[in-house]
């Protein structure tokens, strides 16, 4: 009986992508607040004002995740699929993406709080089947999210 091995080895998967540092860069903001429990409370706010429905919320762990679904048609999809209809073939397209948002706070060592957000999302053809799971790396959402939170937390501070 022969076995194939994969070359990379059995720890390939663990391996961090030449991209590591700039993506935690674009999801870590560090926040000059001691209050964990404002700063979750802002971000979980903003969340909802996206569209985002928590899902879990657990303060002493400092952990927030939620998701939102939207349609994930794409025009150019809709115009294949007609045309293979004509041919009488039916092709999966995509349908729907499910988009995850996790929040997780931790203390910084020089004070204050930093928040990690990362945004994933799965998208499911016509046919049910998930097609695709990635993470969002569109700095512009993050950007826009950390900007959001801390216009929140700097409202909360100052009771307005």
């Amino acid at each position: 009986m022969t076995i194939l091995a994969s070359c990379a080895g059995p720890f390939a998967g663990l391996k961090l992508g030449e991209n590591f540092l700039k993506e935690r860069q674009i999801q870590i903001r560090k926040f000059d607040t001691q209050d964990e429990t404002a700063l979750l409370s802002a971000s979980s706010a903003v969340l909802q004002d996206m569209g985002f429905n928590l899902e879990e919320s657990e303060t002493k762990l400092g952990v927030i995740s939620a998701s939102k679904s939207r349609s994930a048609v794409e025009p150019w999809q809709v115009g294949v699929k007609i045309f293979y209809a004509l041919l009488l073939t039916n092709i999966p397209i995509d349908q729907t993406q499910h988009i995850k948002a996790s929040l997780v706070t931790s203390k910084s060592s020089s004070g204050g709080f930093l928040l990690r957000a990362t945004f994933q999302r799965i998208v499911v053809n016509d046919q049910q089947r998930e097609v695709r799971w990635e993470t969002i790396l569109d700095e512009e959402l993050y950007k826009g999210f950390f900007d959001k939170v801390s216009k929140s937390v700097f409202l909360e501070a100052q009771e307005i």
